[in-house]
């Protein structure tokens, strides 16, 4: 599994390459009876401003489910890396599905999992906009299977603090402190300039669903992306890192009688 040492992106391309198991190591793990976890990479294909590239989402959710599989023995999946970023369609490049087609397409991986003897998934979400994957998680536990969406919003604002990041979770809504931050330490070369001087607040975005985030920004900015650092991207990865183990726990432990 990619958490004894591989260190893989989980995502393709230049960036990064696929997932490093192989149906052996997977074969192996499940013989000895160790108990298995899934992540999954949910991304979005989607703008991020004039320095970010549309992948953003994507990178960082992999970005995440990296550093948790070399600290975890969990299988690293390759990411989902068009959602639902129906906001953001004014801007172009910006690419989306149907909840409901993102809702069928996890559903679907989690059951193919669970028939080859995986027994929980883990969503790492990278887009906020993906609220249906809630849903698919509370689905799925009352059906009395094992599944998880993380990072929590908690663990955001540990990861936050244990970081040094200015802004508040509200005001870093996109492409601000948090994601410029992670990119600089994980994907430095795909951030272009601008970003120093590129800030938007607009915390105010109670109508966000109705009129898109083109009625609060120009730049498709919203966030404070001039405090962005590579120490602080790395500190927030390591700060999820360590978050995520009681969630492994609580995956892996075993069933309550019944």
């Amino acid at each position: 599994m990619s958490g004894s040492g591989t260190r893989t992106d989980g995502f393709g391309g230049a960036d990064g390459v696929l997932p490093g198991d192989t149906t052996d190591d997977v074969r192996n793990r499940l013989s000895g009876g160790t108990a298995q976890v899934a992540v999954l990479p949910v991304g979005s294909f989607e703008q991020h401003g004039p320095y970010l590239p549309l992948a953003t989402d994507t990178l960082v959710a992999c970005a995440v489910a990296r550093e948790i599989a070399a600290a975890h023995p969990v299988l690293l999946l390759p990411p989902v890396t068009v959602s639902c970023s129906h906001e953001h369609a004014a801007w172009p490049g910006t690419v989306s599905i149907s909840a409901v087609t993102l809702h069928a397409v996890v559903s679907d991986i989690a059951a193919s999992l669970r028939r080859s003897g995986v027994t929980a998934l883990v969503v790492v979400s990278g887009h906020g906009g993906n609220y249906v994957l809630g849903n698919v998680v509370q689905e799925a536990t009352a059906r009395g299977e094992r599944m998880a969406l993380f990072p929590a919003a908690e663990d955001w604002e540990t990861a936050r603090e244990r970081a040094g990041v200015v802004t508040s979770l509200l005001t870093d809504m996109h492409a601000g402190e948090i994601e410029t931050s992670i990119l600089l330490h994980a994907h430095p070369a795909s951030v272009r300039p601008g970003h120093e001087s590129a800030d938007v607040v607009a915390d105010d975005r109670r109508h966000l669903l109705t009129v898109g985030m083109s009625a609060y920004t120009e730049s498709g900015v919203v966030g404070r992306p001039s405090l962005g650092s590579a120490d602080k991207g790395k500190k927030l990865l390591a700060s999820l890192a360590e978050s995520f183990g009681p969630y492994f726990s609580l995956l892996t432990r075993a069933p309550a009688p019944r």
